[in-house]
């Protein structure tokens, strides 16, 4: 008999949300990983989400956000946006109101040599499952562009690195890329004292406005109530809905980043883009843009997203022979599961075969119900 019935692999909002589920369906199942780990310790401590009130981790319904603020004793309109404080809070709450015991050693390494799972631990012990549910984290896809590693090591950092800000004040810095966490990264640059900032990007300057997410909920919806809704639909509403979202999500930013984006440090590069570096000095480099300036800057930001690639999380080596992907993305049923039977993979790289929303928590509870729904049809 295998160790449980279900293991579930990241211990993160994706994670949280499937481990409750699948416990509370009666589903013997143990999660592993350190809780919240990438938005402990990638994220900055005094950033702020873009997430709403309404998105929780509970497919069941009970221990929302809301009735967090609610048990809490917090006034959610002194509370928005939401600091990551709170929602880290939040989570903390929700494990402990879940009873959900995060096994925090990491998988080293997974296969299923005879039908079954088999996660060899880095605490050196082995745990057996009937089923596994892989939630990876975006750490794994971090998107770099082609010239970044011409840029001295001392000299670069990806948004997921740069969580601190102080050792960068007087410096200037160029941010490649022109979506939330650039702009937000550009603005914490400006609280810590930067002396400049140049944001590059190749799209126009977004709006800062206050924008509404619930047109993502007919979605999400729709993908509960029609098994595979959206690899059904074909390519050009596909890209519509991919538009909305962009226009929605990338390119109408939080209003509240405009008062901390001082106009005499800040300059927004739009339609422009990195074709050369030159290393100038020990401290400095120099970018060529396709506009035909020159930046000479002491430190460069890629805010450049992510991009998915299955083969890029360390512990499916062992399994990934066995998996179908298509362009670093698996290739999911609709009940989020793998060409490997019994292997499930939700989050980020679940959003070519399930849509751009479920890289956001607010796919967090129905991927779960789907998952969990599919393992015991």
């Amino acid at each position: 008999m295998p160790d449980t019935d279900l293991l579930v692999i990241g211990a993160g909002p994706y994670g949280y949300a499937a481990a409750a589920h699948a416990r509370a369906r009666g589903i013997r199942t143990r999660i592993v990983g350190r809780p919240m780990s990438f938005w402990r310790e990638q994220m900055p401590s005094d950033m702020y989400l873009r997430s709403g009130r309404d998105w929780t981790l509970d497919a069941d319904g009970v221990h929302s956000f809301a009735a967090y603020f609610e048990e809490r004793g917090l006034d959610p309109d002194e509370h928005d946006p939401i600091p990551i404080s709170v929602f880290l809070d939040h989570t903390e709450w929700f494990r402990e109101q879940k009873r959900l015991d995060v096994e925090q050693a990491m998988v080293a390494s997974l296969t299923a040599p005879d039908g079954r799972f088999e996660a060899a631990m880095s605490d050196g012990s082995t745990i057996t499952a009937e089923r596994v549910l892989a939630a990876p984290g975006i750490a794994h896809f971090t998107h770099l562009p082609e010239w970044y590693d011409e840029v001295p090591a001392d000299r670069r950092t990806h948004t997921s690195e740069r969580v601190a800000f102080d050792d960068l004040s007087g410096a200037r810095v160029a941010v490649i890329g022109g979506r939330q966490s650039a702009y937000e990264w550009a603005a914490l640059l400006c609280d810590h004292g930067a002396a400049r900032i140049d944001v590059v990007h190749r799209h126009d300057t977004p709006a800062f406005a206050k924008v509404s997410w619930a047109f993502v909920n007919a979605y999400v919806d729709q993908t509960e109530a029609e098994r595979g809704w959206w690899r059904s639909l074909c390519a050009a509403r596909q890209q519509e809905i991919t538009l909305e979202f962009w226009r929605v999500g990338r390119l109408t930013l939080e209003p509240w980043l405009t008062p901390r984006l001082a106009r005499e440090v800040v300059t927004s590069r739009p339609r422009t883009e990195v074709v050369s570096v030159e290393v100038v000095d020990t401290r400095a480099v120099r970018l060529a843009l396709s506009d035909g300036d020159r930046l000479e800057v002491d430190h460069v930001v890629a805010a450049c997203g992510y991009r998915a690639d299955l083969a890029a999380v360390p512990y499916l080596a062992g399994v990934l022979d066995r998996v179908s992907v298509t362009d670093g993305f698996p290739d999911l049923t609709p009940g989020f599961e793998t060409s490997l039977p019994g292997l499930f993979v939700t989050g980020f790289a679940a959003t070519r075969d399930f849509g751009p929303f479920y890289g956001f928590t607010k796919g967090c509870p129905s991927a779960a119900r789907i998952a969990v729904g599919e393992m015991l049809r």
